[in-house]
């Protein structure tokens, strides 16, 4: 009569037949369709595209650039996602280990004592029996993934892998354009401080002169008390901007990742050079932003445990082996131990879970049509703020000029006035009116110097592109990896 006793070498061949045949339940990941516009509107596509390159160096700061690289080296939440992407490396790590066999082993040693008396006759006696037995062996398990159950979850740990090293690029491309941000808005405090401490200083001598005039009859306390007003008006506006130039350095501190403190200057606002950069193509966002990536594989991630959910509906199979030695005396485990051996096949079957495993796949649907709706979220914000970034850039530019002209049209008339008053021609309530536009020219001018360049800066940071891999290398080699 033949063996129908499955041997060990068979069941393998079989285990691994249904396994390279294997189906993996769910759907299969598809890159839903987008609605791209073909063109951005108020892109300018005669220029040259820099947005993958360090755009920074493009302002010729050297104190910017080192800003930026300390901030890439020391930043804490930059540290924060690295220390993320190690965790789901880990977590990949891991689900990914249950497609393998896993082997341990086991050493035992046991007492055993047998009173004869317990027994039922004629077994009964008034002996009593004890022996050791001494074991070791090595056991081993596996899952056959044949619904490919651990496949879908070892491609959900991998799409969140992935989602979190687009998030540690989101974060240097936040990062990076919050530096570049915060040191302008410090040149452009600067030289608004600097147009208020030399007005205050210009009025205060004429204060001074006026007092003596005052004093010699020659004018009125009304124009005295004008003259002392607009001096006041100069000297109240320095302390909030020394207050916000403070502010703004704690605030660029803590990016660099340091305590509170003042920060160097490099070139002023002026001496900046001004750069300008193509948008690109529309469809080309959905690879140059990172956030879009992160978005995009926490939906591959979603997708992939629908399969990994519908496959609890089938049998789970699991192969089991053992192997081992075991002896009454210590001394027999090394001469002439028996050897132990076991293999089996374990198979669980969900027969009635009241709605538990349903309850799995529509949490399952439930994520996946939220990240979906995210990503095509995430995509039309992109759109959107590409679209306001470029509106921005190119209308802030437009103001550069005519408040150029403004300024040195009130410089012009300001010089009149004082020449028409030191010939007795007007009062020098015309001086001051004439310094008063001045100095809200020249602060204003100033404010939008700073605008034009945050508003180029917010340009490169909702384009992405390759200057964020580049910087992100750049941070790899600045900080070192604890081991």
């Amino acid at each position: 009569m033949p063996n129908s006793v499955i041997s060990p070498a068979r069941l393998l061949c079989l285990t691994l037949m249904l396994m390279l045949g294997g189906c993996m339940f769910g759907p299969d990941y598809r890159r839903p369709e987008i609605d791209a516009p073909k063109a951005f509107r108020f892109d300018n596509k005669q220029v040259q595209d820099i947005a993958d390159t360090m755009w920074w160096e493009q302002f010729q700061d050297p104190v910017m650039n080192d800003l930026i690289k300390a901030a890439l080296a020391e930043n804490k939440n930059v540290g924060i996602a690295a220390a993320r992407i190690m965790e789901f490396q880990g977590h990949y790590g891991a689900t990914r280990s249950e497609l393998f066999p896993q082997i341990g082993g086991q050493v035992g040693a046991r007492h055993n004592k047998l009173n004869s008396l317990t027994l039922p006759p004629p077994l009964a006696s008034n002996t009593t029996r004890s022996w050791e037995l001494y074991t070791v062996s090595i056991n081993a398990s596996w899952e056959l993934d044949i619904w490919g159950r651990i496949r879908r979850l070892s491609e959900a740990a991998r799409a969140q892998l992935l989602a979190s090293e687009e998030g540690r690029r989101a974060t240097i491309l936040t990062l990076v354009s919050s530096v570049a941000s915060s040191y302008i808005n410090l040149l452009a405090l600067d030289r608004q401080l600097e147009i208020a401490k030399r007005t205050a200083a210009s009025r205060a001598q004429s204060v001074e002169v006026f007092e003596l005039r005052f004093a010699g009859g020659v004018i009125s306390q009304m124009e005295l008390a004008q003259i002392q007003s607009q001096y006041e008006v100069a000297a109240a506006a320095i302390p909030p901007l020394e207050s916000q130039i403070a502010q703004q350095e704690n605030a660029l501190s803590v990016l660099l990742g340091r305590p509170p403190g003042p920060i160097p200057r490099g070139r002023e606002l002026k001496e900046l050079n001004l750069p300008v950069v193509s948008a690109g193509l529309p469809s080309e966002l959905l690879v140059r932003r990172p956030d879009l990536q992160q978005a995009e594989q926490k939906l591959i991630a979603a997708n992939a445990e629908i399969g990994a959910a519908r496959a609890l509906y089938l049998p789970r199979i699991s192969l089991t082996g053992l192997l081992g030695v075991a002896s009454n005396h210590l001394s027999g485990m090394f001469s002439s131990p028996a050897r132990l051996a076991a293999f089996g096949v374990v198979t669980s079957i969900p027969i009635f879970t009241a709605g538990g495993i349903a309850g799995q796949v529509k949490q399952a649907e439930g994520r996946h049509q939220q990240a979906l709706l995210q990503y095509e979220q995430a995509i039309l914000v992109a759109f959107k703020e590409v679209e306001d970034a470029l509106i921005s850039v190119q209308k802030t530019r437009e103001q550069l000029t005519p408040q150029s002209r403004r300024v040195d049209a009130l410089r012009d008339y300001n010089e009149m006035a004082r020449l028409r008053y030191d010939e007795g021609y007007t009062s020098y309530i015309e001086v001051l009116d004439s310094e008063r536009s001045l100095f809200e020219a020249e602060t204003s001018f100033a404010q939008i110097q700073g605008t034009v360049f945050g508003s180029l800066i917010n340009l490169y940071m909702v384009l992405g592109g390759g200057w964020v891999a580049e910087a992100d290398q750049v941070s790899k080699q600045a900080v070192p990896v604890n081991n």
